[in-house]
């Protein structure tokens, strides 16, 4: 039933990379079906029949338009900002990070950079609102972020090892996954090491199955129970909210780390971007 209504999809959409155009989400997604036949990955057809239509699409539209538009005290546009691969490139930037930039002396993501390109290149102040507010569709932050992880969608994650640093927030945040802590005992681990586990209707992604964790990593994703586009920090922030850890703080080395471990972990799978789930 799932494969006939994938099937039913507009067939330029599923041929979309044998014409040497980027695939499509929902292309990347039937792949990774296809090789595993993931219960993870199977669970929801309305989101799969959806997904050409993906809301997070418009999000992405008017992310590129804020990416382009001279903006903030400076009257600059974010074009001049260097997310790994130099000024202005996008083009497989996102699967490569978090990674660690000189010019800060930091490992940081996405959403990090964004913030340091909008307060020292285009001179916004922190707490002004297209930098403050960093959560919903709505908000400038997951406007530029959806359209700027777009840019890598289909793309392999290889998230840099390069540096010192890198590597050790990426073994920090593996001694953090399987930690356990908190007034309920969980670890990441607790829910993400089995195949075909459940919370209520919902079927987790396994940390040692690649094709189901790359879905899971995959942020921006349009949340559909939610109406709304969402970050891997808003996701992680999420995530330890359920097992009733303290608040963490988005852009803190122990949120890069953890982004970083789960990101790795799905080092060689192609991304899908923007995702959409439950």
């Amino acid at each position: 039933m799932l494969k006939k209504t994938l099937l039913a999809l507009p067939v330029v959409l599923l041929l979309a990379d044998t014409a040497g155009a980027e695939p499509a989400p929902e292309v990347v997604l039937q792949k990774l079906i296809d090789d595993s036949n993931s219960p993870y990955l199977t669970q929801s057809q309305q989101n799969l029949i959806i997904m050409p239509d993906n809301p997070a699409l418009f999000v992405a539209d008017d992310g590129e338009e804020l990416f382009k538009q001279a903006r903030g005290p400076n009257n600059v546009s974010l074009e001049g900002c260097d997310f790994g691969k130099g000024p202005g490139v996008l083009k497989g930037a996102y699967v490569e990070m978090p990674r660690y930039f000189a010019d800060t002396g930091k490992v940081m993501d996405l959403e990090a950079r964004l913030i340091h390109c909008m307060t020292t290149l285009q001179g916004f102040a922190s707490d002004d609102k297209p930098v403050k507010s960093r959560h919903g569709s709505g908000s400038d932050m997951m406007k530029l972020q959806t359209y700027i992880a777009m840019q890598s969608n289909g793309m392999p994650w290889n998230p840099s090892q390069k540096h010192p640093m890198e590597k050790a927030l990426r073994d920090a945040g593996e001694v953090m996954f399987y930690r356990r802590a908190g007034p309920m005992d969980f670890s990441c681990a607790t829910c993400h090491t089995q195949t075909g586990k459940r919370i209520r209707a919902s079927v987790l992604p396994n940390l040692y199955e690649p094709q189901e964790w790359t879905k899971a990593v995959s942020w921006p994703a349009e949340r559909v129970g939610q109406h709304n586009v969402r970050s891997s920090q808003h996701r992680l922030r999420g995530c330890l909210y359920q097992m009733r850890y303290p608040n963490i703080k988005p852009g803190s080395d122990t949120a890069i780390a953890l982004i970083l471990f789960w990101t790795d972990a799905a080092r060689g799978q192609p991304a899908i971007l923007p995702d959409l789930k439950r």
